[in-house]
C-alpha cells in the first residue's frame, strides 16, 4: 500500500491542490503536515471552484479522512471561517481531524507579523501578515499554545497569561502598541474553540493505525521547496519545512512509512512576494505567462512574478526531497510561444554554476544560462494522452526528464480535475 508525499518543487503555487485532488481519489487519508493559512490551494470540480487554505484538498471527497497534522499552525478564526464556507456549499466535515499538538496562531502573532514587516520597510520579507512566522517562533521558544491547551479554560488562561507577560513588553516598548489582555483574547476565541473542539484528536495515533490497517495515505504539501526555512532562498522563506522531510515531524509518521515523493512543478516558474528570481521576465513574455496562466495568489490575490523554467532549482528539489516522480503542471500555458527557454545553469562572475546556490540573494548576481527549445502553437488542453501532444511539447517534457533523471508521470494541461495526462 503506497503512501505518497506531494510537495512543491519551486516557490509554491505549482498546482499541488489539483495534483493532490486527483490522487486523493485513490487514497484513504489526505494530510496537511505544515504551514498555515498562508497557503492556498485551488481545486476545480466540474463548474465549481474551491479555494482552500488550511483544510486538505481531500475534503472534497466525503468518504476520505482529511487530517491537519501537528506541524500545522492554526488560526481558529480562519479555520472556522473556512469550515463554515465549505458547509455552506454542502461539503461534509464529518471526516475532518485536527492534531491536538498543532500550535495556535494568536492575535498578537498577526500583529507582530504586520508590525515587523512595516518596520523593515524596503527590506521586508513579503509575508502574508497572517502570523505564521511569529507562531513558529513561539513554538521554537517553547512559549506557544497548542490546540489541546485551548480545550481547558484554566490551562488556556494560565498559558496565555505567561505568553502575554513576554509579548506585551514587545508591543508596548518596541512597537508602541497598547497591550493585550487575557480576557479579551479568551472572549474572542471562545466561540471558535467550541466549534473546533469535536475535531481535535491525537492525529499521530490516527495515522499510524491507518497505516497498520494498510490504508493509503497522501501527504499534501503547502508552499514549496524554495520556501523551506532550511533549504530555500533564505531569508525570503516561510517558517516551516514544506520539503518532504517535514512530513515525519509534522505528522508523527516515521520515514519508513513513506513510499513515493511527487514533486509538483510548473512548466515555467512563478514567485509571490520578495526575494531573488534569476529567470524572472519583466517583458511581454512574462506578461503572457502571467495573463495566460492566471497567475494571482489564492491567499493574497497578489500578482505572481513569472519567468522561465529553472533547472538548478528543480535539481535541488529532486535532491532535498528525494523525488521519485514529477508532476508538471500548466504545460498548456506555454502554447502559442515560438520558443521556450530552460535555464540550465548560472553565470556567477567567471564561474558557471549548474547547482542551486545557497547565497542566491547575496553579492554578485547569478545570471541564467539558457537552452532554447522550439515552441508549439497547438491548443493542448483537449489532449488526454501523451501521444496526442505536439512533438515540441513532448520534447520539452522529455528534456526535463533527461536533465533531472526523474520521470514526469503527470502532466497538467488545464485547471480542472480531469484536465491532465497520466503516463
Amino acid at each position: 500500500m503506497a503512501n505518497k508525499i506531494v510537495v512543491g518543487a519551486q516557490w509554491g503555487d505549482e498546482g499541488k491542490g489539483k495534483i493532490t485532488d486527483m490522487l486523493a481519489e485513490t487514497a484513504d487519508l489526505i494530510v496537511r503536515f505544515g504551514g498555515g493559512n498562508n497557503a492556498g490551494h485551488t481545486v476545480i470540480v466540474g463548474e465549481e471552484k474551491f479555494e482552500l487554505h488550511l483544510i486538505p484538498s481531500g475534503i472534497l471527497y466525503p468518504e476520505k479522512k482529511s487530517v491537519l497534522g501537528g506541524g500545522v499552525v492554526i488560526d481558529p478564526v480562519a479555520m472556522v471561517e473556512e469550515m463554515e464556507g465549505l458547509l455552506a456549499r454542502d461539503v461534509s466535515l464529518d471526516n475532518l481531524y485536527i492534531a491536538e499538538t498543532a500550535h495556535v496562531i494568536m492575535p498578537y502573532h498577526q500583529m507582530f507579523d504586520q508590525l515587523e514587516e512595516k518596520r523593515k520597510g524596503d527590506s521586508k520579507i513579503g509575508t502574508t501578515g497572517k502570523g505564521i512566522g511569529p507562531c513558529y517562533t513561539d513554538k521554537a521558544a517553547r512559549r506557544g499554545l497548542r490546540m489541546v491547551d485551548l480545550l481547558d479554560e484554566k490551562r488556556f488562561a494560565r498559558k496565555l497569561e505567561k505568553a502575554l507577560d513576554y509579548h506585551n513588553l514587545l508591543l508596548e516598548k518596541v512597537y508602541g502598541v497598547a497591550p493585550l489582555t487575557v480576557n479579551e483574547i479568551m472572549e474572542e476565541y471562545r466561540p471558535f474553540i467550541e466549534k473546533l473542539r469535536p475535531y481535535i484528536v491525537n492525529t499521530s495515533l490516527l495515522l499510524n493505525k491507518a497505516h497498520q490497517n494498510n490504508e493509503k495515505i497522501f501527504f499534501e504539501g503547502a508552499q514549496g521547496t524554495l520556501l523551506d526555512i532550511d533549504y530555500g532562498t533564505y531569508p525570503f522563506v516561510t517558517s516551516s519545512n514544506p520539503t518532504a522531510g517535514g512530513v515525519c515531524t509534522g505528522t508523527g509518521m516515521g520515514p519508513t512509512t513513506i513510499d513515493d515523493v511527487i514533486g509538483v512543478t510548473k512548466a515555467y516558474l512563478t514567485r509571490v512576494g520578495e526575494g531573488p528570481f534569476p529567470t524572472e521576465l519583466n517583458d511581454e513574455v512574462g506578461t503572457f505567462l502571467q495573463e495566460n496562466g492566471q497567475e494571482f495568489g489564492v491567499t493574497t490575490g497578489r500578482a505572481r512574478r513569472c519567468g522561465w523554467f529553472d533547472l538548478p532549482i528543480l535539481k535541488h528539489a529532486v535532491r532535498v526531497n528525494g523525488l521519485t516522480e514529477i508532476a508538471l503542471t500548466k504545460l498548456d500555458v506555454l502554447s502559442g510561444l515560438d520558443e521556450i527557454k530552460i535555464c540550465v545553469a548560472y553565470q556567477h562572475g567567471n564561474d558557471e554554476i549548474d547547482e542551486f546556490p545557497p547565497d542566491l540573494e547575496n553579492g554578485e548576481p547569478y545570471k541564467p544560462i539558457y537552452e532554447t527549445l522550439a515552441g508549439w502553437q497547438e491548443d493542448i488542453s483537449p489532449c488526454r494522452s501523451y501521444a496526442e501532444l505536439p512533438k515540441n511539447a513532448k520534447l520539452y517534457v522529455e528534456k526535463i526528464e533527461e536533465l533531472t533523471s526523474t520521470p514526469v508521470k503527470t502532466i497538467g494541461i488545464g485547471p480542472a480535475r480531469d484536465e491532465a495526462i497520466i503516463r
